[in-house]
């Protein structure tokens, strides 16, 4: 077992074997984004070996929140160019995590408003805890979600005026009705919520890497473009896990018909 702690200003990083947890620790200001936050973030996630580590875990320090949302104290007083690179560099990293080679799974424990929506959607499956609330309230503000909010709102929700419902109303919803409309694929008791993660994380990091890393390009990729061509994505990431040792380990493994499988990620 290899055990590895690696902390920042507001960000902590632990691994133990395959699976990387990392929690933002700005617990007294409900892990609310600023800039030091989001660049403590974005160093964790390029610290991660994804040779070594399978999934990743992201969750928020405390009961009372996921992320709460970006730092309107620090927002207050931006320009116009101020702000526009303030949205970039959030996106940036947000994208990142939405590309980031091995699935994230975020496990969101309390508040996940404006920008702490936008990061739980940009990880690959979000679960959360029965006092979980999210919303984009940017407007009651005086602005718009500007961490890609008004991109994917609509795409993990399936439903345009949906999406635009809680953009323009600024209205948050809880737990069951972020599940009804498909924001969070499972709800959990706050005492439970890390230890299902954990769960979810083990049962991906079981099967063979490689596969699930293509699995995510695919979804990622795939999804962006046109059908015809995200069938080519599809077709050429298929045919890559035949060049593995991990396919044909997992396909011995089905016809000899043993539940133990020794996937290598080669």
């Amino acid at each position: 077992m290899t055990e590895v702690e690696y902390f920042m200003s507001f960000v902590k990083l632990e691994i133990c074997d395959e699976i990387a947890v990392v929690t933002i620790d700005r617990e007294k200001a409900l892990n609310a984004l600023n800039k030091k936050v989001l660049k403590d973030l974005d160093d964790v996630f390029k610290s991660i070996d994804v040779d070594q580590v399978r999934v990743v875990v992201l969750t928020g320090a405390g009961k009372k929140a996921f992320v709460a949302g970006a730092d309107i104290a620090e927002m207050r007083e931006m320009s116009f160019l101020e702000s526009k690179e303030f949205s970039k560099f959030g996106n940036g990293i947000f994208r990142g995590i939405e590309l980031f080679p091995v699935p994230v799974i975020a496990a969101i424990n309390g508040f996940a408003l404006g920008g702490g929506n936008e990061l739980a959607m940009s990880c690959d499956i979000r679960i959360c805890s029965e006092n979980a609330l999210f919303g984009q309230p940017e407007t009651s503000l005086g602005i718009i979600p500007g961490f890609g909010g008004t991109q994917r709102l609509v795409k993990v929700m399936g439903s345009l005026s949906r999406a635009k419902e809680l953009i323009y109303t600024g209205k948050t919803i809880g737990a069951q009705e972020a599940l009804r409309l498909g924001l969070v694929s499972a709800v959990y008791k706050q005492e439970e919520l890390l230890d299902r993660a954990l769960e979810m994380a083990g049962l991906i990091a079981a099967n063979a890497p490689i596969a699930v890393k293509n699995s995510k390009y695919a979804v990622n990729y795939g999804g962006e473009m046109a059908v015809e061509d995200g069938l080519d994505i599809e077709a050429i990431e298929f045919a890559q896990c035949f060049e593995t040792a991990d396919h044909l380990e997992g396909m011995n493994a089905f016809l000899e018909k043993r539940s133990e499988k020794n996937f290598t990620n080669k």
